[in-house]
């Protein structure tokens, strides 16, 4: 497998473990009864497991536009070193983003997101 098809994968099991991550502190938090349920009313889920939810809702808003950058380069064989340095980049700010996150540090999760897009900018440029 190719470099950059490798990161989309780290990047799909990022998310992955993400949304574990987030069901198992939403399970602490509400019954099984309440979430195997339509769930017309839910709770909030507080502390780490809600910061978990919407670091992992922040990773699937930015997962789709990082897939299609990578299969972009890939397909149009514009996948070069500047792609794949792109491509790492995303990845790694994206694991410092989601643990930054679920513990709760607010300014550097921004710094963290902020480089994520960087990289995916990286990419962007090389397909353009």
């Amino acid at each position: 497998m190719t470099p950059d098809l490798t990161l989309l994968v780290c990047a799909v099991v990022l998310a992955f473990i993400q949304v574990v991550l987030a069901t198992v502190g939403t399970n602490l938090q509400v019954p099984l009864s309440v979430l195997a349920g339509n769930r017309e009313v839910m709770p909030d889920i507080t502390g780490w497991a809600g910061r978990a939810i919407r670091a992992h809702r922040n990773m699937m808003e930015n997962l789709p536009l990082f897939a299609a950058l990578v299969l972009i380069a890939h397909i149009a064989g514009r996948n070069n070193a500047t792609c794949v340095l792109g491509e790492e980049i995303f990845v790694w700010a994206r694991l410092a983003h989601a643990v930054i996150y679920v513990v709760g540090v607010t300014w550097l999760r921004t710094v963290a997101w902020a480089v994520s897009v960087v990289g995916m900018a990286m990419i962007l440029l090389q397909v353009l």
